[in-house]
């Protein structure tokens, strides 16, 4: 099944995360900032009226973004070269991955804030999966297809009870 029709956004608090790791080892202020970036900009959807930002709004951010992964290329080390005879890529530091994931994904990893369907973090869905993969874990699996529909219906209507109070 395809779903051409979707956007995909990267989880804010994930990226936060992994954010926080970078500053404490290595102390990069790139990251530093976009961590900050972040966290401002959620706040920012958040209080709003409308759970999105203008289209200038969402630019001077797009700018400030890339403002800062320009600043984080050159304070990243340089990438070894290639040692001779060896396959395989070349090992980068988590730092380095990070920026060219935040670097590739622009897009994903702003989409919360130009779009008001898609939150920040992705930490409802994970709690919402949770226990289905919980009760499979335990029992070994659902018997049959229809006892796991049943399971997911159930629960995904007592979910939605609960968060609407």
């Amino acid at each position: 099944m395809s779903y051409d029709h979707c956007d995909h956004g990267l989880c804010g608090a994930h990226l936060v995360r992994e954010l926080t790791f970078v500053v404490e080892t290595n102390g990069y202020r790139w990251a530093a900032r976009m961590k900050d970036l972040l966290l401002d900009t959620a706040k920012q959807v958040a209080n709003s009226p409308h759970p999105c930002l203008s289209e200038d709004a969402y630019r001077k951010l797009t700018k400030r973004y890339r403002v800062i992964l320009a600043r984080g290329a050159k304070e990243l080390p340089p990438i070894p070269p290639r040692q001779d005879g060896k396959r395989g890529r070349v090992a980068k530091s988590d730092a380095h991955n990070l920026w060219e994931r935040l670097e590739r994904h622009e897009t994903a990893v702003l989409l919360f804030a130009k779009r008001p369907e898609v939150a920040f973090t992705n930490n409802r869905a994970e709690r919402d999966l949770r226990m289905s993969k919980v009760k499979q874990k335990v029992s070994g699996c659902f018997r049959t297809r229809q006892y796991a529909e049943a399971y997911c219906r159930i629960s995904s209507y007592l979910q939605t009870m609960a968060y609407r109070g």
